[in-house]
Formats: structure tokens, sequence, C-alpha cells
């Protein structure tokens, strides 16, 4: 794995991102090893869940009456349409309910925010819902239901956060919509960004535990597909399937209107479309992670953008990022997310608890707050020098 890179170091200024956005990571004493921060990051305790969601189903594609499950938490309905409505999307094999998900999802609440937990077909037992399979290149479905309440409520403002499989949706949907309303903010944390590099990466021998819990999984709901849609998918004999790369050549590919593995890999990848993202957008990475890759290519397209801020740390694990901080700020790459957004999108319609929130994660801003003349508006930006770049 590569450590060619210094250890904490932001890498590219989006829209003159506002400094201190991210502060520097400290992997939790005893946590440094990639494995242990992803295991353990996978079912670190957290509190209950206090969101009072509403559950929806949403037509994502009026074709074949694939639908999703949503679970949606609204600001009162006199500010809905103002307010940053955040959409999440989950990783492979997760669901609404995975406990990174609620645990930004409570996040973006309490700054505020209207909040969306999507799950993708399938996903949350929803194989009834949709007679086909659910894989990386399905953008349109996040899109679908941004553009459903948008729609319905009238949203002005939608930010994207992804993770890890989920990453790469919104990443490709955010280069496929470009500046499009309501779209305004994307982040994402370790994002599977180029999907064959990830899968090869997970056939390693170091990594075939977290392969194998990935393809129990998918196998599980493949042959419940097969028992829901016997005149789509038969039997489900495909033949042994010892690896992500099989799973993905002999069932998505074949149901999924993809040549072989490689030609979904290629056409799914967000890495595609990197170069057309035109709003505010947040990746978060380890450099430790045991099975994302980012090729030189797409890194470079990434720091070619200028509305890309690439963050990437030694340490961190898979959408772990355990830090030395107290409470639920422990879970450092959340927090990273909600104050990019907040400042990139969000702030200035937040209600209080947000703005005294972001008071405590922006010192700087109180400190200029009393240059400001009366009446000036919204905090300032905090312009970095281009000539110059930033070590957290």
């Amino acid at each position: 794995m590569s450590t060619d890179f210094p250890e904490i170091e932001e890498l590219q200024a989006a829209h003159g991102a506002i400094d201190g956005d991210v502060y520097p990571f400290e992997p939790r004493r005893g946590l440094t090893n990639a494995h242990l921060q992803t295991i353990v990051g996978n079912f670190y305790p957290r509190p209950p869940f206090k969101c009072a969601s509403t559950s929806e189903i949403v037509e994502v594609d009026p074709a074949n009456g694939s639908r999703v499950l949503c679970h949606c938490d609204w600001q009162p309905q006199v500010v809905r349409a103002g307010r940053l409505t955040v959409l999440l999307v989950h990783g492979l094999e997760g669901s609404s309910d995975s406990r990174y998900i609620k645990g930004i999802a409570v996040r973006a609440w309490d700054a505020g925010c209207n909040v969306i937990r999507m799950n993708m077909r399938n996903c949350g037992d929803t194989d009834g819902l949709t007679p086909t399979l659910y894989h990386s290149g399905l953008s349109g479905d996040v899109g679908a239901v941004v553009c459903y309440y948008a729609e319905l409520y009238g949203l002005e403002r939608v930010a994207l956060v992804g993770y890890s499989m989920g990453g790469n949706l919104v990443l490709k949907l955010a280069g496929e919509w470009g500046d499009r309303a309501p779209l305004c903010a994307v982040a994402t944390v370790c994002p599977a960004i180029d999907l064959a590099a990830g899968s090869d990466a997970l056939h390693e021998p170091a990594n075939r535990v977290y392969e194998w819990r990935f393809l129990r999984g998918l196998m599980r709901r493949f042959r419940r597909k097969t028992t829901l849609y016997p005149d789509i998918y038969g039997s489900g004999n495909v033949g042994p399937v010892r690896s992500l790369r099989e799973f993905d050549d002999k069932i998505v590919a074949r149901y999924c209107g993809f040549r072989d593995a490689d030609d979904y890999y290629y056409r799914a990848a967000s890495a595609r479309v990197v170069d057309r993202i035109a709003v505010p957008t947040l990746i978060v990475r380890a450099m430790d992670d045991p099975f994302i890759r980012i090729l030189p290519e797409t890194r470079a397209a990434l720091l070619a953008n200028p509305h890309v801020t690439l963050i990437e740390t030694r340490h961190g694990g898979h959408c772990a990022f355990l830090s030395r901080d107290r409470g639920e700020d422990i879970h450092w790459a959340e927090v990273a997310v909600m104050r990019y957004l907040l400042r990139s999108a969000g702030a200035q319609q937040a209600p209080a608890r947000a703005q005294a929130a972001s008071a405590l994660l922006y010192p700087e801003a109180d400190a200029l707050e009393s240059t400001r003349p009366p009446g000036s508006g919204d905090l300032p930006r905090f312009e970095r020098d281009p000539s110059t770049q930033e070590s957290l």
C-alpha cells in the first residue's frame, strides 16, 4: 500500500474551502492498525437512535416498477423547504439502519437539516420491492429520490452523503448532474471510486475475511431473489462463486445488462465522471483502507477538479476513523462531513443549536465576528492562499 503521501493532508481546496473544515485525525490509542479500526469501527457501540423517522416507499424506475425504502426526518413544514436536506446512502450490504448511517443522521438532524436515509434496491429487507438486483451503477436511483422529495416539498438545497459503495453512487450522480439544482454539495467517506481495483483488493489474502462476509450476504440475497422472481432468475444455479469479481461476473453482469465484470466496473465507476463534478464535494479516505483503492489517474482527476476537496489520512481503516476525541466525537469522519456540509451548503439557515455547534467547531469565526460591519450577512468564507498547501 502506498505511503508516498503526507500523514494528513488536504490536497485540494474547493470553492475557497474554509480553513479548519477538517481538523487532524488522530486514531484512538491502540487502533492504528487498519483492520482493527475497520472491525472495531463497525461494532463500536452507539447511543440509542433518537430520531422519530417516517418510512416511505419511492419508485425509482417506472420501467420495471423498482422501488426503494426511505426513512425520513423532516423539519417543521414552515421551514422545511429552505433547510438543507441531507440524503444518506449506505455501503455494500448495508442499509438505512447501519450504525454509521444512523450516527450521521442524528448529527444532521441536530444541525437543523432534513434527513433522508435511503436504502439501495433490495436493502433493508426490501427484496420484494424490485425484480432487479442492486449494483454500483444505479446512481439514477439516488437522483430519483432527490427529484421525488424536491418536488414533494419544494426543497431548495440537497446534499448527498455516501459511504463506500454509496460514495461511488453519489459521486457518479454528482458527475452526471453537474450543477443541476437542488444538488448543492456532496460528501463521501472511503468511496469505492475505482471498482475493479477495489474488487481485486478484496481478494487479497489479508482481506478475504471481508470478501467472505460480503459474499455470504450477497449470495443469500440472490437466493431470495430466485425464490421471489423465478421467472427472471430461474434456479439460481450459477456455479461456484469464490470472489466478489466472480459474483459480479456471473450474477451482476448476467442479470443487470453488462457484458462481464470488467464492463460493469468500467460503466458503473464514478471515476469516469469525477472530472464533471460541479458542486462542493468532500472525499475522505484513509491510505490504510484495507480494500478501497484509488488509481493514480483518478486521483489526478480529483486534484484537477476545483470543486473537489480530497482528504487523505494515514490511518482510519474502512469507514471507521475512530479518533481520540471524547463521546460521540470519536467518529471523526462524521464530524468532518457535517462541518463541511454546514459550511459549504447549510450553515446560513441552520437553527440556533447548529450555530452554537458551529461556533465551537470554528472558534476563528468568533474572533472575526467582532470585525464585521453591521448587517454584513453571514460569516465570511476563509479563503486559502492557492499557492500554499495546508498540512492538517
